[in-house]
């Protein structure tokens, strides 16, 4: 797959034709016009560039992702010379006209032409072609009917006003474009590498898996890797939305797009540029917003209908009225070119585009990857949730959540003992003993270690013989305790007796109860547990949480059935996991959701919205985004067609002039474009 950055391409109906075009022609294309990216599957560069020179030969292809600059001089430069002309066609007009009208016309026209020359050659080019009903057709039949009706400096400000409209438009969707951009690509472009020994600036493209780099502080993180040496605290506000920074050490996994706050670090590269995680993430948005919403696929289909239907309404008003009532045709067919601006359906066909552009953009900027418009748009409408517990709710990793003591030792010198008999085990429990206390005192010495596979470990401490494990293991060593047969505890014994019971649990994440709270106030009316763990396990989490329904000792096929009753019946559904295990049940939920800094890779490829981090909380946020981003379509497309209709209502009743027209085209698409940016300072 490869990406292409596409220049002069400011109309979504323009960039679904070129889509169109492409695919007839053989190329597997795919146009995101939100971020002008051509996406493309098996061609080269060449063919593609020579199929869209063939059919639209004013817009560029470039290899270079860099985003348009903000302002285009070019046109802008016309536009101003266009300008000066018809300030001096109008100031010589009342002087010439009648007795001149050659040099009247001649002034006219070429303030016209420099201002919207190739408005009026895209339009005969796509007459040819027999596309009839875009943007540059309306307004060259409606400036070339005033020109026939002698209406020369209103023809001329309806091209000019048009073609400021379409600039500004232009700046304001590179605007977008470059903001969006630069508020989700975390890159870093240099990085400082040490080879032989010495450190090199060299561009962070060029590292490879295994290359050592080292980052100072207040440097991005350029690559993905693991802490080689030194130790510092990591701001992940950019990448996850965390707002404390996290300490990292010797042996810790560190990626690209975080802050290095404090101490210096060297990292040895698990990855290269493009892999990295800023760079999958940044692939998964750029993917995401060219795959349209249903709200995006009504309004094309919905200008496909509008614009032709207009026309007809305008021919019928400039022919109809004349023949039946009497009258000048040309007070009609000034009316009929007035309804022809208005028809324009620029605001229409580019504010919802932009409207999910935007939303996707700020969504991953606070740790929220959506895999498409569809999906940010279907996320806001569900009402059921589905939640997987390991790793999701709970943070994987098994903790003391209790300690219980004879009274003959108390908890640090029982805690002391397990550390250090669990020092020398790899088993996952082991760590949990061992985060209690890191080090040992120095007095403590062990001898005689044994560790029993499936039951615990023996060995002697200071002449002291212990052990330490479960059930089976109290009963090998003959020590009796009337509660051994208890899930979740770990015993240990003291020369034939148990001092101390530890209970393991796998604790709740730090925000799960408030991410359930927040969802309950956003409506959502059911939120239920899926899990494979053991029912007393489970039971104790949902009754914490105050969950709606449990399903417990779950097995993939049980997650996946339950999610299917719950569609059957007429519930939009999400669910959220980060296992393997969950891959199925997250492609079949209307929303699958993954936890994407611990998720399974299966869970993540899966997944339609991706968590960048361990938070819970941002599935009520990523709600929160997907509601805003719908309403502010929907306030774009109620502005859009109401001020249009309104204008249409007036025009046909003679109370529209040819400025107010360029006002209903122009200014309401400019207004839908500002309203979309407002969501990027929410």
């Amino acid at each position: 797959m490869k990406k292409y950055r596409i220049e002069g391409l400011d109309c979504p109906k323009c960039a679904a034709k070129l889509e169109d075009q492409l695919k007839r022609s053989g190329v597997d294309a795919r146009i995101d016009f939100s971020s002008s990216t051509l996406i493309i599957d098996g061609q080269t560069f060449e063919e593609v560039e020579e199929v869209i020179h063939k059919h639209s030969p004013e817009i560029t292809l470039l290899e270079s992702p860099d985003v348009e600059k903000d302002l285009p001089i070019k046109e802008l430069v016309k536009l101003l010379f266009s300008g000066v002309l018809f300030f001096i066609a109008l100031v010589f007009s009342p002087f010439i006209h009648g007795n001149n009208e050659l040099l009247e016309y001649g002034l006219f026209v070429t303030a016209y032409l420099v201002a919207g020359g190739n408005t009026v050659l895209k339009a005969f080019r796509n007459l040819f072609k027999g596309d009839l009903f875009d943007e540059s057709f309306l307004m060259t039949v409606a400036t070339m009917g005033a020109f026939a009706i002698h209406e020369l400096p209103e023809a001329v400000a309806v091209m000019i006003f048009y073609s400021l409209g379409e600039l500004l438009e232009a700046i304001a969707l590179r605007k977008s474009r470059r903001s969006v951009k630069e508020l989700i690509d975390l890159r870093a472009e240099e990085v400082n590498q040490i080879i032989d020994g010495q450190l090199r600036t060299v561009p962070a493209s060029q590292i490879q898996p295994g290359d050592r780099f080292v980052v100072k502080p207040g440097e991005r993180i350029p690559i993905d890797g693991l802490v080689n040496s030194g130790s510092t605290w990591i701001d992940k506000s950019l990448l996850t939305g965390e707002s404390s920074p996290v300490p990292v050490k010797e042996g810790d996994i560190v990626l690209a797009g975080t802050i290095n706050k404090s101490g210096v670090i060297e990292v040895t590269a698990s990855t290269n540029l493009q892999k990295s995680y800023t760079s999958r993430m940044l692939e998964l948005v750029e993917e995401g917003t060219s795959r349209k919403s249903n709200r995006e696929r009504f309004i094309t289909r919905f200008s496909k209908l509008y614009t032709p239907t207009v026309v007809s309404i305008a021919t019928a008003i400039a022919v109809f009225p004349p023949l039946l009532f009497g009258g000048g045709f040309s007070d009609w067919v000034h009316k009929a070119l007035i309804l022809l601006v208005i028809s324009c359906p620029c605001a229409l066909v580019i504010s919802v585009p932009l409207s999910y552009f935007v939303g996707i953009g700020k969504a991953s900027r606070e740790g929220i990857l959506f895999k498409g418009s569809n999906y940010l748009e279907s996320l806001g409408k569900i009402d059921s949730i589905f939640i997987d517990k390991t790793g999701t709710l709970t943070k994987g990793k098994l903790e003391i959540s209790q300690i219980e003591t004879s009274g003959r030792y108390d908890k640090r010198e029982l805690l002391e003992y397990a550390a250090l008999m669990e020092s020398y085990s790899t088993h996952p429990v082991a760590s949990s003993f061992r985060s209690f206390i890191p080090e040992i005192p120095e007095d403590m010495k062990i001898s005689h270690h044994s560790e029993i596979a499936g039951k615990g470990i023996t060995a002697e401490i200071n002449d002291k013989k212990m052990g330490i494990g479960n059930s089976s293991l109290l009963k090998d060593l003959g020590v009796d305790y009337k509660e051994r047969g208890e899930s979740g505890k770990i015993f240990l014994s003291i020369d034939g007796r148990v001092e101390g019971v530890f209970t393991l649990s796998d604790v709740l994440k730090v925000d799960s109860a408030d991410a359930i709270i927040k969802l309950r106030e956003l409506g959502i009316h059911e939120i239920v547990m899926l899990t494979g763990d053991s029912h007393d396990i489970a039971g104790s989490i949902s009754s914490k949480l105050n969950l709606d329904g449990l399903i417990s000792e779950a097995t993939p096929e049980d997650k996946m059935r339950a999610v299917e009753d719950a569609i059957k019946s007429g519930k939009r559904t999400a669910f959220v996991g980060d296992g393997i295990n969950d891959a199925p049940v997250i492609a079949r939920a209307d929303v699958g959701i993954a936890m994407g800094f611990s998720g399974a890779d299966a869970a993540i490829e899966t997944a339609d919205v991706v968590l960048s981090g361990e938070s819970l909380s941002k599935v009520a946020r990523a709600i929160e985004i997907s509601r805003s981003t719908n309403r502010n379509a929907i306030q774009n497309i109620t502005a859009a067609l109401g001020v249009k209709m309104a204008f249409i209502a007036l025009g046909a009743f003679g109370l529209m002039n040819m400025w107010g027209a360029v006002f209903a085209d122009v200014g309401v698409t400019l207004l839908a474009v500002l309203n979309s940016l407002r969501m990027l300072n929410k």
